[in-house]
């Protein structure tokens, strides 16, 4: 068994087991709740840069399937489990979550103590970190996780956007998809922009019954708006939004020309810093798949799945932003609504992948948005 070390910036320092490849890796430690979806987790975008903790006690039980991914490979910095199965008891898998991060280069440690852990990142925040994965001396990592670059103010989409445009084909609902109540009277023109966009997301349109085409998180509004697309979808993705200001003068640009725009997660951030508001960073963040959101208009609650460390202000939005939804954790904002412009917005993750499904409807009022303009 091959030796392990997780050391933080605060000088505090884990000591496990290697769980994947061999070598080193740094980036913010955070933490996620979901009892499940590791997969789903290790391969979203919006993770990129970012040391990921899973807080149920062990992971990796049910292996590892391609049709899991959310990209086309994982994401994360790294990894961190209290215990990993050594076994995938799954008709489904195609191998053990070990074999996959070894496959994939991702550096992971278990058998530390992932409850201290993620005690501490909840009271003194995020931090950086490195793990090194076949001995390595503490106070030098300590001293390396100092010298990482601070998540805030990095640009960290353009490392994981499409290079290209593509078209997401469209296919009929697998087995374990979830069939959409409402789908469009005709197909509608989706353009969606990549800021690190999960497939689901991409599924979810389709099912919908929208042909999606993807472009990269630089190309210009005009660009987009020139292809006549019925309505226009801002991803998710990983960082801070302030310093992409890019894709804030693209969402400014898309509310402008009046066209039905629907953000999630990076998307929403941008779309409220293009409406004038502004976002600052979270302690530690909402990650998991089961967190409370609460519908302002109808008083609803729903478990949704979230992965941001970052939010909107809600003391800073102009008086033609509306709040919609509001995290019932800590009461911060999970939605917006323009007053006057075919635009909305959510913090969480309606096409879940993981998580549950309560939020999906925000695909179809998507749709209808759209119908209802013509």
């Amino acid at each position: 068994m091959t030796e392990a070390i997780l050391a933080l910036e605060d000088g505090t320092v884990f000591r496990g087991a290697a769980a994947g490849a061999d070598g080193e890796t740094s980036g913010e430690v955070v933490f996620n709740t979901g009892m499940s979806g590791y997969q789903e987790v290790l391969t979203d975008p919006s993770y990129a840069g970012q040391i990921v903790t899973m807080t149920c006690p062990e992971i990796g039980n049910y292996g590892v399937t391609r049709e899991d991914g959310e990209s086309r490979a994982p994401q994360v910095a790294g990894f961190v489990v209290r215990e990993e199965s050594p076994l995938a008891s799954n008709w489904r898998a195609e191998g053990t979550l070990r074999d996959y991060l070894i496959a994939h280069g991702i550096v992971a440690i278990s058998g530390i103590d992932t409850r201290a852990l993620t005690r501490r990142l909840r009271s003194g925040g995020v931090m950086r970190g490195v793990i090194a994965a076949g001995g390595a001396d503490p106070a030098a990592l300590i001293d390396r996780a100092n010298a990482i670059p601070k998540m805030e103010g990095s640009d960290l989409v353009r490392g994981v956007t499409s290079p290209e445009p593509f078209d997401w084909p469209s296919r009929d609902p697998g087995e374990f998809d979830v069939s959409a109540p409402r789908r469009s009277a005709r197909r509608l023109k989706i353009a969606a922009y990549d800021f690190g966009m999960k497939w689901n997301i991409l599924r979810r349109l389709s099912a919908h019954g929208c042909d999606v085409r993807v472009f990269p998180a630089t190309t210009p509004a005009a660009d987009v708006l020139a292809t006549r697309p019925d309505g226009v979808f801002l991803s998710n993705g990983p960082g801070d939004p302030a310093p992409l200001g890019y894709a804030i003068d693209n969402a400014r640009a898309l509310i402008d020309a009046d066209v039905p725009t629907f953000g999630i997660c990076l998307g929403h951030q941008l779309l409220g810093l293009a409406m004038g508001g502004e976002t600052f960073k979270l302690k530690f963040g909402h990650r998991g798949a089961n967190h409370p959101v609460k519908r302002l208009d109808t008083g609803r609650v729903e478990i949704t799945s979230q992965n941001h460390g970052f939010a909107v202000r809600p003391d800073r939005l102009p008086p033609d932003v509306v709040v919609t939804h509001v995290n019932l954790y800590d009461g911060t904002v999970e939605g917006l609504r323009h007053r006057a412009h075919p635009v909305f917005c959510v913090q969480y993750h309606p096409e879940a992948s993981p998580g549950p499904h309560d939020a999906d409807y925000l695909f179809d009022e998507f749709i209808r948005m759209i119908e209802e303009r013509g």
